[in-house]
């Protein structure tokens, strides 16, 4: 499995505040470590690829660093201060434990430890809580109908969002841990396979996800697919055991969902679900990235819708089921993927968007979006982190 050092090299990183130094910060890291390393500090080819996509030209100005750091710093310690004390963080039940993983993650986004520093506490108990949140069918979730399943709406966005988080700071975590977060991970992973070989009422639907519960016209949308998707690959990251067929089967759901007339990514692919937001777009580009297909000509063509729809109104939503900073977070780390006049273009007039409308007391308002509200602000400041840390370069999932 993924080896614990990751940890301290992710602090290194964080110390680093995510500049790209090439490959000798990475082997000084190492050093510092006491791990010989046998190599030159010339440019490798992950460092030649930054510089192709980002140019000569800082991911930020020392100003917009100075930004998010404060921004973020702000928001970590109201969530701290908002934990309860079995570690969850205040939503509507049927949100648990996704915004308790989603807060996780927020901290680990800045290079916060599980087993050292500050927040430490904060990152075990919330950990511990998405553990205990297993049932014996695989699903990681706090609605239950009857002894095993989860049946609500919300189910596979809490089991995808909890398995992501859990793979994320496996490699973080102690030996102890590690093998508890092993055993609920590999059920996880079963549950999530079961959920999307789920006979499909249409053979475009297959290969994806949907709720727990069959509704509607459709047996797949684009939302809950690219969390498992995310959860998958963090699993292989973490050098679980993942068959290259269940990503490759999410993929193709994935290409499926792009609109060529419209230049943007659906949620569905029929009826009411045939509609294009910015949550989607970003993430068909995220989950393009995710299988290896970077820069495509329909992962340029959906950055550039991006760039074309703005996120200058905070908290505002731009047409049918579109989410503010459900939206945010997946486009900033959409553009992220792309780099260059993508990235530059957008991110700077999100930051100012975020650090503007930040609340005194460090958190974001809830989404504006009527069926998201009741998650209230723990959630949409967790989202708010994850969307303004991608600088930060510390989450492997979200790594090129």
């Amino acid at each position: 499995m993924r080896m614990v050092f990751v940890s301290r090299v992710a602090e290194f990183a964080r110390i680093q505040k995510g500049k790209r130094g090439g490959l000798c910060a990475f082997i000084l890291a190492l050093v510092l470590m006491g791990i010989s390393v046998n190599v030159t500090c010339g440019q490798d080819e992950s460092v030649s690829s930054e510089v192709d996509r980002f140019g000569s030209r800082p991911l930020l100005t020392d100003a917009q660093w100075n930004k998010l750091d404060n921004a973020v710093d702000r928001a970590l310690t109201y969530l701290a201060r908002m934990q309860d004390s079995d570690g969850s963080y205040r939503t509507d039940p049927s949100g648990q434990p996704a915004v308790t993983a989603l807060a996780t993650m927020a901290y680990l986004s800045r290079g916060h430890l599980p087993d050292e520093g500050q927040y430490s506490t904060e990152i075990q108990k919330g950990v511990d809580y998405v553990l205990s949140m297993q049932a014996p069918d695989g699903a990681i979730t706090l609605r239950r109908v009857g002894r095993d399943r989860a049946a609500h709406f919300e189910g596979n966005y809490n089991h995808a969002i909890s398995g992501l988080m859990l793979t994320e700071v496996y490699g973080m975590t102690s030996t102890k841990r590690q093998k508890l977060i092993q055993e609920v991970i590999e059920n996880a992973l079963a549950h999530s396979r079961t959920q999307q070989t789920m006979t499909k009422r249409f053979p475009d639907d297959r290969g994806g996800w949907r709720y727990m519960q069959r509704f509607g016209d459709t047996d797949s949308d684009l939302s809950i697919t690219a969390w498992q998707l995310m959860f998958l690959r963090s699993a292989r990251n973490a050098e679980f055991e993942i068959p290259e067929e269940w990503i490759d089967e999410a993929m193709g759901y994935v290409r499926r969902t792009f609109d060529k007339r419209k230049k943007g990514f659906r949620y569905g692919l029929r009826g009411e679900d045939d509609y294009v937001s910015r949550g989607m777009v970003g993430a068909g580009v995220v989950s393009l990235s995710l299988g290896g297909e970077h820069n495509t000509e329909i992962a340029q063509q959906a950055g550039q819708w991006i760039l074309n729809t703005s996120f200058d109104q905070f908290n505002r939503s731009i047409g049918m089921q579109d989410r503010y900073h459900y939206g945010a977070y997946y486009c900033s780390q959409a553009m992220y993927q792309l780099g260059g006049d993508y990235w530059f273009e957008f991110y700077p007039k999100l930051l100012d968007a975020y650090v503007e409308n930040q609340n005194r007391d460090g958190s974001w308002d809830s989404e504006s979006y009527s069926n998201d509200r009741k998650y209230g602000p723990m959630y949409s400041t967790a989202l708010a982190v994850l969307a303004l840390t991608p600088p930060y370069q510390i989450l492997p999932i979200y790594q090129r």
